[in-house]
């Protein structure tokens, strides 16, 4: 990792070394940030199948110096198939988790890359695509070692996977879960991205590639079409925008949360608290959070179906009247239901300060479990958190989109800093980046410092449905005492846990100097030349 600020001319971190060092590379030839990034997630999608694919969404903020940024949304909806009385005619009462059913949505991410890189095309030369996505189709002919978490997820997860038409051929090996260390090649999913470097992104959706994508998913029982695929687009969106007292922080607009991470560093903001890592630090950010998620779960989902404006969630008053609301001593009893998902946050600054902070997810771990025979792709699970319902809050409906956890973090500071930053972790993912944020932004610590100090998570963990404040066990025990005094209901965890997410960020001085800061409880590392 590198955690001193350093002269560089780009810089990538991702949570797995082969994956930022692909993205490096690209920057070495010659590459733009968004090049890197899609070649990082590229990458990913081969040496970190539990966590992300190209079966799943993504979303971008991509910021050019001297100009607002720019979100993609690379997000599917439902498919025509996937109506109430699908699943009801089945005996469901709710969407299953696995399965062809629960592949339910469009996947938006290679959409996401085509839509980012058209922006970036604005820039000047291009790389060939062929380039960028090199090394993904190396490394997924020739085989990456698993890693410890693909083991354990496989092995905790085999029981509601083995079953999934496709996961046991792609996943194990004899059947079992691969060791830690065992080299995985994924030879089908390398052709499709070869497919996709001579035909185009685009012929996912509307080429052969989407041919062979649609005969697949008709063939197990799920319910998105041909044409679904066709009519899929991603779109250029404008960034959620926070003004703080340090600078202005940007984050994705709905269907995504991105709405509460901004609303948690606003609220926390009005709290005043003047010092890290202490009771009004994790208290404060705790409330914030319960407050934000709140009006989230009550109003955040399909853009086109929501009764409010996500910006005038962010307006002075609206959070005024919320701040009010939080008591600075005691905790707020908690009963909330958790969502759940694992994802990988990618970033990368290039030469030129173009920044990049981009999610992409199949949703839980493998997502749905469905491997597409022909194409070797892994189908998210994304539309599981659609509730059947005839309507209000994500009813599922095909055309719609899902709510998601996803959401890429940025930030342009007053003394002229830039920092993208993000993690993976459902639930998790706005906490992960208030703490983050405001230990180094807020409280001065150094960023790879802020990454590693302990974490805690309001709700679930891998596998539950717990509600608990957990807590890292490196915090003090004098304010795990006191959380406890103010009505916590706090559960201590290992030192290191994956249960805090993978997280990582880059900052830009002004100067250009680069700083770079990648997740000890992730296989990441931060790349810089």
């Amino acid at each position: 990792m590198l955690n001193t600020p350093r002269s560089l001319r780009g810089m990538v971190t991702s949570p797995h070394h082969l994956a930022s060092q692909a993205g490096l590379d690209v920057l070495r030839d010659g590459g733009n940030a968004v090049e890197a990034v899609v070649a990082t997630a590229a990458a990913l999608a081969i040496a970190y199948p539990h966590m992300t694919g190209i079966g799943g969404d993504g979303f971008w903020l991509i910021a050019e110096p001297g100009r607002d940024p720019v979100a993609v949304d690379g997000c599917g909806a439902a498919g025509t198939g996937a109506a109430l009385d699908l699943y009801r005619a089945r005996g469901h009462a709710e969407i299953p988790w696995r399965g062809p059913l629960a592949a339910n949505t469009v996947a938006g991410t290679i959409s996401g890359w085509e839509a980012a890189l058209s922006v970036a095309r604005g820039w000047g030369e291009a790389l060939p695509l062929a380039r960028v996505l090199r090394d993904a189709i190396e490394m997924a002919e020739g085989g990456v070692p698993v890693t410890a978490s693909q083991e354990e997820l496989t092995r905790r997860k085999l029981p509601e996977l083995a079953g999934v038409p496709g996961f046991a051929q792609a996943f194990l090996a004899d059947g079992a879960p691969p060791r830690e260390g065992t080299v995985l090649k994924q030879p089908a999913l390398g052709a499709t991205l070869r497919r996709l470097a001579a035909e185009g992104l685009d012929g996912f959706y509307r080429g052969r590639l989407g041919d062979a994508i649609a005969a697949d998913l008709a063939r197990a029982g799920a319910p998105v079409t041909r044409a679904d695929l066709d009519r899929h687009q991603a779109a250029l969106l404008v960034p959620l925008r926070a003004r703080l007292a340090c600078g202005d922080a940007f984050n994705f607009p709905p269907p995504t949360q991105g709405v509460a991470s901004l609303m948690i560093l606003a609220l926390f903001e009005r709290l005043g608290v003047g010092e890290a890592e202490g009771f009004e630090h994790v208290h404060g950010l705790v409330e914030a959070t319960k407050q934000a998620f709140l009006v989230r779960d009550r109003e955040v989902g399909d853009p086109a179906h929501m009764a409010v404006d996500a910006r005038d969630l962010l307006a002075p008053a609206a959070l005024d009247r919320m701040v009010a609301r939080i008591d600075r001593r005691r905790a707020l009893p908690w009963p909330a239901p958790p969502s759940a998902g694992d994802t990988v946050w990618l970033g990368a600054i290039d030469g030129a300060g173009r920044a990049v902070s981009m999610i992409q997810s199949v949703y839980f771990e493998f997502g749905s479990g469905l491997v597409l025979p022909e194409t070797g792709i892994t189908w998210q699970n994304r539309g599981c958190s659609f509730r059947l319902a005839e309507d209000g809050w994500n009813a599922l409906r095909p055309g719609r989109k899902p709510f998601h956890t996803l959401n890429p973090a940025l930030a342009r500071l007053s003394d002229g800093r830039t920092m993208v930053y993000g993690t993976m972790g459902g639930e998790g993912q706005p906490q992960t980046q208030a703490a983050v944020f405001t230990r180094y932004a807020l409280f001065g610590q150094g960023l790879q410092a802020a990454v590693t100090a302990p974490r805690w998570l309001l709700g679930r963990t891998w596998g539950e449905q717990s509600v608990t404040l957990k807590l890292e066990s490196r915090f003090d025990p004098a304010l795990v005492a006191a959380l406890r005094e103010a009505g916590h209901a706090v559960e201590v965890l290992e030192p290191f846990t994956s249960v805090m997410g993978h997280a990582g960020a880059i900052v830009r001085q002004p100067s250009g100097v680069l700083e770079g800061a990648t997740d000890p409880r992730s296989d990441g590392a931060v790349a810089g030349f």
